[in-house]
């Protein structure tokens, strides 16, 4: 195929295009040719290595640049550069090598890991010229200093739950998935939606009017074990289960009591079954865990005096009165999102801190209950201290297997929240985190046929994280908190100003919903098959719509299920459990356009390759024998996709 700009050993060269000003020595140059060695081999994942390992960064540059030295000029995060010059290796037909080796121990001082930043200098008799990257891997040059590339220097030791890479995840919302036959005891002021097939959630006039999310439509953990089966059919392999604790609301991010399961859901006895029955199949169970504020109605809280014991609320003498924030003792508190019914945890508060993370506290019990991983909800509010802690407990209980994921939706490596930087991914808090940015690269792509911008979001958080969470990021098209990606690639923007009453009863035409479910098929094959783990939100494979919070929440459409989507979302499955690469295997773009673009999942001697095409045919030239690997058939050396079509193919 060709590459973007790849060399024979299968990794891209550092340019797809030089997208600079210009300036006439720029444009006519052949661009510079950057990559990166680790102990002696080629990474394409330049931008973050373990501490301890040899870090080269070699470069390739063509003599009529001018070039008399390159040095490389790196800081600490938030500290003072220094110039390092890079060797001269030789010339050979023109072009001169270049070579520098960082000790990256050396490097963090004698810590453990660090964050840095550089750029290359390419200084020249008449001026200088700087590199800049548009992805933390390619690499473009201009006469200032710009963007530069981003170097994670994480934990040598640091390694993620293998069982979870090259697995299927499903987002369960509990209240809305399953009415299971099991015994449940409903919240005393419950109000119970009877109409499952064809009721609306509730929903307040306008965004941000209160709300008290008392109408439940009955779904609970019984529901769960009872579609086991089901789940199995689709590949699953792990369950992410909306929040099961005590609360008052249908959503229940609004905790009462951290040590009780909901007895809507059916208690402590539902919640066993399920973790018996999950995992007799296989099965992972992971929780959402809601730490960075509990609800109002809480045994901590007890603003409504629902729980016999004071709580902060009620009185300054209350074990949790120091566990929250009140600026004017009781009415004025510091909550989420200014939100009054959710209290926000001090977490710095040692007292409340080791409730949830000592060695007997609530994570440490519900991980010995079988419990096989954590969801954070909000992570970029929790401290540092809580995930330290957090992580040290919840992988000292599992020997290691214990996974945690944190909810952020940007770059993690170096993500700034309420201005600090956070380290994520040093190797000493989170696993991985969700990949919001693989779903703007696939919205991109399907919606306007963005090839180009898939391609640099894909190269930078790639490029950026550690090998072990790329193999392990939770790549989703919705959640709770986002419309319904049926519905995003369906209404064409239509309902982005609507009023609440209109959104409530609006779907997509039967023309908009066959091109969004042509749509959907491409986005869900690229999650099923790029670096990382899919996961599905309930109802997605059915064919759910709905605009985004709380009519993204519908009840599932058991009996009225999307039969040709969910037979693609089995045969997805199917492809992932039949084929280890792409648990992982490694990852690199073959060829890539405007509208079009190619890429490979490799190891050893398994490939596969996906091709898609968002504008006018294209004809993709592939290089050995190939079947598609959904269908068995034998695939021809020249493969023409027309707008909209794609293919996996199996070398």
């Amino acid at each position: 195929m060709k590459g973007c700009g790849g060399d024979r050993n299968g990794f891209p060269h550092a340019t797809v295009k030089m997208l600079i000003r210009s300036h006439n020595d720029i444009e006519k140059n052949a661009p510079p040719h950057l990559w990166w060695e680790v102990n002696g081999h080629k990474t394409a994942t330049p931008g973050a290595v373990p501490c301890g390992s040899e870090l080269k960064i070699c470069l390739e540059l063509s003599r009529a640049w001018g070039a008399s030295a390159v040095v490389c000029r790196i800081s600490p995060d938030g500290g003072e550069d220094r110039d390092i010059p890079l060797t001269f290796v030789k010339t050979a037909h023109g072009v001169d090598f270049y070579m520098l080796s960082l000790d990256t121990a050396a490097l963090c001082g004698g810590g453990e890991s660090g964050l840095f930043y550089y750029e290359l200098l390419l200084v020249r008799g008449w001026d200088t010229l700087f590199t800049h990257t548009p992805n933390n891997k390619d690499v473009t040059l201009a006469r200032e200093s710009g963007s530069r590339f981003r170097l994670l220097v994480y934990e040598k030791n640091f390694v993620t739950p293998a069982w979870f890479a090259g697995g299927t995840m499903y987002h369960i919302f509990l209240d809305r998935f399953c009415r299971g036959e099991g015994a449940v005891t409903p919240n005393a002021d419950a109000v119970i939606n009877p109409d499952w097939a064809n009721g609306i959630p509730q929903y307040a006039r306008k965004p941000g009017d209160p709300l008290s999310n008392n109408v439940f439509f009955g779904g609970n953990l019984w529901g769960v074990v009872e579609k086991l089966d089901y789940l199995q059919s689709l590949g699953v392999t792990v369950l992410y289960l909306s929040p099961v604790f005590k609360a008052y609301s249908n959503h229940r991010y609004d905790t009462g009591d951290y040590e009780k399961i909901d007895e809507f859901l059916g208690g402590e006895e539902a919640f066993d079954a399920l973790i018996r029955e999950a995992h007799a199949r296989g099965m992972k169970v992971i929780l959402d865990g809601v730490f960075n504020h509990t609800g109002d109605d809480s045994r901590y809280f007890n603003r409504r005096g629902s729980y016999l014991a004071e709580g902060a609320y009620q009185s300054r003498a209350s074990r949790y009165a120091n566990w929250y924030h009140f600026r004017n003792f009781p009415d004025d508190y510091e909550c989420w999102w200014n939100i009054d019914i959710l209290p926000r945890l001090d977490l710095a508060n040692e007292d409340c801190r080791r409730y949830f993370t000592g060695e007997d506290g609530i994570i440490s019990s519900w991980t010995a209950r079988g419990v096989d991983g954590w969801r954070l909800d909000v992570a970029d509010e929790l401290s540092d201290d809580f995930l330290d802690e957090m992580r040290h407990v919840v992988k000292k209980n599992t020997q290691g297997e214990g996974l945690i994921i944190g909810e952020v939706w940007e770059n993690a490596v170096d993500k700034t929240a309420y201005g600090s930087r956070r380290r994520y991914l040093s190797g000493s808090q989170l696993d991985s985190v969700m990949n919001y940015p693989f779903r703007n690269a696939v919205l991109a792509l399907v919606n306007y046929g963005d090839a180009e911008t898939f391609y640099h979001i894909l190269t930078e958080i790639y490029a950026s994280y550690p090998r072990e969470v790329s193999h392990s990021l939770m790549n989703l098209l919705g959640t709770h908190d986002t419309a319904r990606i049926l519905t995003l690639l369906g209404d064409g923007g239509k309902g982005e100003y609507l009023p609440n009453d209109t959104l409530a009863h609006l779907m997509l035409s039967e023309d908009e919903r066959k091109n969004a479910v042509t749509l959907l098929k491409l986005a869900s094959v690229l999650q099923f098959t790029v670096f990382g783990v899919p996961s599905v939100y309930y109802g997605d494979e059915a064919g759910i719509e709905g605009y985004g919070d709380p009519f993204c929440r519908r009840p599932f459409p058991w009996g009225r299920e999307d039969a040709d989507l969910l037979a693609h979302y089995r045969a997805l499955g199917r492809l992932r459990r039949e084929h280890p690469v792409l648990a992982r295997g490694d990852f690199r773009f073959l060829e890539c356009g405007a509208h079009h673009f190619a890429f490979e999942r490799a190891d050893g001697e398994e490939r596969i390759v996906v091709l898609a095409n968002m504008g006018e045919a294209h004809t993709f030239a592939l290089s050995g024998s190939y079947t598609n690997a959904l269908t068995g058939k034998a695939v021809a050396k020249r493969l023409t996709l027309a707008r909209g079509e794609w293919a996996v193919l199996q070398a």
